[in-house]
């Protein structure tokens, strides 16, 4: 099957069958085969596990090389909005193909993005029909929480980490998440790592992985 986004897939070995999905989302100028990496380490705790890394709609505007979710060259927070809801109807109509290609519904599906990734995660968690199984954002923020408190339909468990030397998305941001979540009775667990810039570590990794396994035996801890 041909899906609308182009995407990096890495299924379980031939002798496995597919019980689950990670989506993986890039950063901002990154790419599927860039946030892919994650799965190195993740796939040999979760053998069962579909690794899916779209690219982003559009060539990214400081870097053709690469893509992007929604374009950020113009401080304007309604355009950003506007921009970031018509990514989010692409990835949306990306998720209907890969659930109905793998036969997956959205409790077997994770969520997890870096940067500008996680943004697109954390909407796409909470304004779904049905919650996914998680999300699990590195280095990001909401987007506009009016506007997601204003189309949040599902509550899904969320996980958020961040660097607290992150010069890129203030690691303030995460603290403003997290109050977001917490005044609105959403269950949200948040990791600052110690001596971090915008990037992930392995740390960060291994964190991600634990709650992922957590997550995925059991959808209700």
């Amino acid at each position: 099957m041909t899906f609308c986004l182009d995407t990096t897939l890495i299924k379980p070995e031939k002798d496995k069958d597919i019980k689950n999905a990670i989506i993986l989302l890039h950063g901002y100028g990154g790419d599927g085969k860039d946030i892919s990496m994650l799965s190195l380490n993740w796939k040999r705790h979760l053998p069962n596990t579909l690794f899916i890394c779209p690219n982003g709609p559009e060539p990214c505007s400081i870097n053709p090389s690469g893509y992007q979710w929604f374009d950020l060259t113009k401080d304007d927070p309604k355009y950003i909005l506007a921009q970031s809801i018509k990514a989010e109807k692409k990835l949306y109509q990306f998720i209907g193909e890969i659930k109905k290609e793998f036969n997956l519904k959205n409790d077997k599906i994770c969520l997890s993005g870096f940067s500008q990734g996680c943004m697109m995660s954390i909407n796409l968690g909470l304004i779904s029909d049905e919650p996914f199984n998680c999300v699990v954002g590195f280095s990001g923020k909401i987007i506009n929480q009016n506007d997601l408190l204003l189309r949040k339909k599902t509550t899904t468990n969320i996980l958020l980490i961040h660097g607290d030397s992150d010069q890129v998305v203030s690691p303030n941001f995460m603290l403003e998440a997290k109050d977001f979540f917490i005044r609105n009775n959403l269950e949200i667990e948040t990791h600052l790592i110690k001596n971090c810039d915008h990037h992930i570590p392995i740390e960060a990794s291994s964190i991600a992985l634990n709650y992922i396994l957590k997550k995925l035996n059991n959808p209700k801890s």
